[in-house]
C-alpha cells in the first residue's frame, strides 16, 4: 500500500517558499504552498498534513500563533521553524511550546530532507502503534 505523505510549506516570503517547494518536489510527498497562517490553518483543518514547515514570522502572525490554531486539525503533524536569525531563545521556545524540530535558514537540502525522513519515520512509527492497539 502507497502512502500520501502531505506536507504544508508556510512561508511569508514567495522566494522561500518557492526554494522549499523546490527542494521537497523530488521526495514522494504532496505540497500544500502557504503564504498566510489563515491559508495553512483551511489546510490543516481540511486533510491530514504529515509535516509543517513554518517561517519564524508571517504577515499574519509567527510560529508560536500556529499551535495556538491546532483546534480542528485533522492528525498532529511533525512542525518545524524555519529560524532566520539564529536566536537561541527562539530555538528553546519553539521547543517548549511542541515545535518538533528548528532549521537554521538559509535552508539546505540535507536538512529539509532529514526533516522530511524523521516525520515519516514517526509518522509510520505512530500509525504501527495505532493499528496494534
Amino acid at each position: 500500500m502507497l502512502i500520501r505523505w502531505d506536507v504544508v510549506v508556510l512561508c511569508g516570503e514567495m522566494t522561500n517558499r518557492n526554494e522549499l517547494v523546490r527542494m521537497l518536489e523530488g521526495m514522494s510527498v504532496g505540497i500544500y504552498s502557504c503564504s498566510t497562517l489563515k491559508q495553512a490553518t483551511d489546510v490543516l483543518s481540511s486533510r491530514k498534513i504529515e509535516l509543517v514547515f513554518c517561517d519564524e514570522y508571517l504577515s499574519d502572525g509567527s510560529f508560536r500563533d500556529l499551535l495556538r490554531t491546532n483546534q480542528g486539525w485533522i492528525g498532529a503533524p511533525h512542525i518545524v521553524v524555519i529560524d532566520h536569525f539564529g536566536e537561541w531563545a527562539e530555538y528553546a521556545e519553539a521547543l517548549q511550546l511542541g515545535f518538533v524540530e528548528v532549521i537554521s535558514a538559509p535552508l539546505h537540502p540535507t536538512d529539509v530532507e532529514l526533516a522530511v525522513i524523521r516525520a515519516m519515520r514517526n509518522g509510520v512509527r505512530e500509525s504501527f502503534f495505532q493499528v496494534s492497539a
